[in-house]
């Protein structure tokens, strides 16, 4: 049975309790689980995968509509497909621990499914087809609000922002600069790492960033820096 942590997490860090505990636990079942425990009559969770793949395109979509309003289609359709990938679902379905949580059966244990991301893909695609059918849509947009919603306004996935860039060619028009970004603090496991970035130009600490990769950190310092430039 699905260990009533998760469910504890799930209503203490998004204020989210399920009317049918079925439903969620089907989605957060693989197949090989569910056939070494047919007596429990769980089910796994493709089907609802299908329905939550549909129920995160159509969201996603709705909020890059509405929040880049510049963005012609082709950008808007590049912009999607950089969020609605396996690498992406996988590291949000990490965020909210459906890894540790998720349950498989033996075989597939040993084999390292847990991390495998195409299949915490189809687990966070399925959850979310679970919260749809038993909470609604608003319940889903408040939750992509608190999980995926950040990452696209911090300009994780936009091609086009690149900070860093902006920052070397603002800095350095009136001649050379020493630009450095400094690994100041890191903390979590390492599925879940946070980052904290100072941003240091000729010597001084211009300023600092936070993000889920020193990549992200280090643009996000950047931004920082532009800001109050």
């Amino acid at each position: 049975m699905l260990d009533p942590k998760f469910f504890e997490l799930l209503k203490e860090d998004y204020g989210i309790t399920f009317n049918d505990k079925k439903m969620v636990e089907r989605a957060m079942t693989h197949s090989s689980y569910d056939n070494e425990h047919k007596e429990l009559n769980i089910g796994d969770y493709e089907r609802l995968e299908f329905l939550g793949d549909a129920v995160l395109e159509i969201n996603i979509s709705e909020y890059l509509f509405t929040h880049f309003p510049e963005l012609p289609e082709g950008k808007l359709t590049r912009l999607r497909s950089d969020i609605v990938r396996t690498d992406s679902f996988a590291k949000f379905a990490k965020q909210i621990h459906i890894d540790k949580y998720l349950q498989i059966g033996r075989g597939e244990e040993k084999q390292g499914a847990r991390s495998r991301h195409t299949l915490l893909e189809d687990i966070f695609e399925a959850f979310n087809g679970a919260l749809y059918l038993d909470q609604g849509n608003d319940v889903v947009e408040q939750f992509l609000t608190q999980v995926v919603y950040p990452h696209i306004a911090s300009g994780e996935f936009s091609e086009d922002t690149d900070f860093k860039t902006h920052l070397q060619e603002k800095l350095q028009k009136s001649g050379e600069v020493d630009i450095d970004y400094h690994v100041v603090d890191e903390e979590g496991p390492d599925h879940d790492k946070k980052f904290e970035i100072e941003l240091i130009v000729d010597n001084k600490i211009l300023s600092k960033g936070y993000g889920y990769s020193k990549k992200h950190a280090e643009q996000m310092a950047a931004k920082r820096a532009l800001e109050e430039l």
